[in-house]
């Protein structure tokens, strides 16, 4: 499999072609909640409902779990993940800091952005976090 120049960048999963198939499934998934009727579906039974989607366990577990990172590491888009925070009717916000590494509470990752964001020292490329 071919480097990209992103693969250097630390906490980057980007959808490319090389996890644009292994997260199609879970994508699938996630585009169902758009519609009330798959909604209301999903939250009389996740696991069944997820299981008609062919995901792997791995992935399943992320969903049922609200693992945001994880999902994305599967392959998931970013912006079919939020499908599912909006379904949980949460803020936008407790996903980025659950994608965090490490994890943020709603509240750090909240005062990390009024603050200014994340330092980009250490966060330029892993090779930098190595030698840092």
């Amino acid at each position: 499999m071919s480097q990209r120049d992103y693969d250097d960048v630390p906490g980057t999963y980007v959808l490319d072609s090389r996890s644009y198939r292994k997260g199609y499934n879970l994508n699938m998934f996630l585009m169902t909640l758009n519609k009330s009727v798959h909604r209301d579906e999903f939250a009389s039974n996740e696991k069944v409902y997820i299981d008609k989607f062919n995901v792997s366990e791995e992935q399943k577990q992320a969903v049922i779990n609200r693992d945001y990172l994880q999902m994305l590491k599967l392959g998931a888009n970013v912006y079919y993940t939020f499908k599912l925070v909006s379904h949980d009717r949460l803020q936008p916000q407790l996903m980025y800091g659950k994608m965090s590494d490490p994890e943020l509470s709603l509240e750090e990752f909240q005062q990390m952005m009024l603050s200014g964001g994340r330092s980009i020292e250490g966060n330029r490329s892993k090779k930098e976090k190595q030698n840092g």
